[in-house]
């Protein structure tokens, strides 16, 4: 006789490829990307450059306001990486994945509405230390971003067949770039007519980290309609301890596989590469070629749209010639753009890169994605426990990538060093990736 337990998974699978369940997964890209673009990538960096003094100091040290940006980003994801396993194996043991992308969402939502009392003028705190509010917000949101993100992916093993992983996978990037422009067009014809609104540029500015808010909580409500609901375990003795060992039985099954471990290795190489361009080509643009605002929200426009295409692009070279190979090509690419960004020295050059940015943006996340998924045991039970290890890497990886970039920058005062040292952790990548085999699908498992 089967376990409730068992006849839940039974009833979880008999939904698979279900197009309702599909887009309501999608649907929280939509809502959260809002944050990845016009808080991370498009206003608030420019925004908090502007907004506090060039040099801060920390403890009697000075630090450039850039290096303050990237070691905020680092805290953040040191925080989130530390949680990250144990929230996900407590979430298997216990049942309650939804609730948990419920909490992250919130408290993300939340911090970037909270983002609006951020400015140069507070009236209880000093001009000089206004940047501790305005990275406190930032570590909230980015740590509930990221937080949901290890709990979303973990759906798509048990929404699509893995003939449909890379398909999907790519929706769900293309679903955020979409939402995300939308909402970035809104913000920024704001900001252009903040004068005629009787407002400033700023204030314009924090209307749209309270619409990035609004965006992200609301939207994210029909994914958790949509989605297969908790399967809530009964529980006994302490679960954090429970969630432990769900971690450590998932990793004795990984480390005695070499295609899923080096897999995981490769992809925290280069993964530190791909997020900190994401999260500093804006201050590297505003600092070494003078982009104000409305230019850094146009080049980032241009990244999003070119993403789109590029998401589908790159898994139709995985469905045509495997997912390595696409994988191998995008990293060779991404090599080449942080060589090309060195040498950058005038503004329609850089409107170059954020394009081969965007190109290999949408196509990195997609398709590593889906390679994970297809690399999990097909019977495997403890989806989010495995991504949490994929999504620890990716933590950890941000912690790198951003360290590194804001430690070379303080050191030789030349953020184009700290673009140019992001190269070796592609090259990495690429070394690694070259020596795992990764499954091919073709045939769909379940149809409806």
């Amino acid at each position: 006789m089967k376990s409730s337990l068992d006849l839940d998974l039974d009833s979880t699978k008999s939904n698979l490829n279900d197009p309702k369940v599909i887009n309501g997964w999608a649907i929280f890209d939509w809502a959260n990307s809002a944050y990845a673009l016009v808080i991370a990538v498009a206003i608030f960096p420019i925004y908090f450059l502007s907004t506090t003094s060039d040099i801060i100091y920390v403890f009697g040290k000075p630090f450039s306001n850039s290096a303050i940006y990237a070691f905020s980003i680092s805290f953040a994801y040191i925080i989130i990486a530390i949680a990250s396993p144990m929230l996900s194996g407590i979430a298997d043991y216990s049942g309650r994945k939804k609730m948990f992308m419920r909490f992250f969402t919130t408290m993300g939502a939340f911090a970037c509405i909270s983002l609006f009392f951020f400015e140069g003028s507070n009236s209880f705190i000093t001009p000089e230390n206004n940047w501790i509010l305005g990275t406190g917000a930032f570590i909230l949101a980015t740590i509930g971003f990221s937080g949901g993100l290890v709990f979303y992916n973990s759906y798509l093993p048990e929404i699509v067949t893995k003939d449909r992983y890379d398909k999907v996978s790519a929706r769900g990037f293309a679903f955020g770039y979409v939402g995300s422009v939308l909402l970035l067009i809104v913000n920024l014809l704001v900001i252009q007519n903040a004068s005629s609104l009787g407002i400033t540029d700023g204030f314009a500015a924090r209307i749209a980290f309270v619409m990035v808010g609004l965006w992200w909580f609301s939207f994210a409500q029909i994914t958790f309609k949509r989605l297969p609901k908790d399967l809530k375990h009964e529980t006994d003795g302490n679960v954090i301890s429970k969630g432990y060992k769900e971690i450590a039985k998932v990793w004795k099954t990984i480390k005695t596989q070499w295609n899923i471990k080096g897999f995981l290795f490769a992809f925290f190489c280069y993964s530190a590469g791909v997020q900190t361009v994401l999260y500093l080509a804006s201050t590297f643009a505003e600092k070494e070629l003078n982009f104000s605002a409305t230019e850094l929200i146009i080049v980032v426009l241009i990244l999003q749209i070119v993403a789109i295409g590029g998401a589908y692009l790159f898994a139709q070279i995985s469905k045509l010639k495997g997912n390595k190979v696409a994988l191998l090509l995008m990293l060779t690419i991404w090599t080449s753009i942080c060589f090309i960004a060195y040498f950058v020295q005038y503004k329609y050059q850089f409107y170059g890169v954020a394009a081969g940015v965007g190109m290999v943006m949408g196509g990195i996340q997609s398709v590593s994605r889906s390679t994970y998924s297809k690399l999990i045991p097909t019977n495997a039970t403890e989806t989010t426990s495995y991504f949490s290890f994929y999504d620890i890497l990716e933590k950890s990886s941000i912690v790198m990538g951003t360290l590194s970039f804001g430690v070379i920058e303080s050191i030789t005062g030349d953020m184009r060093l700290s673009v140019l040292a992001l190269a070796c952790f592609f090259v990495l990548g690429i070394i690694l990736l070259s020596t795992i085999k990764i499954e091919a699908i073709s045939a769909p498992q379940v149809t409806n």
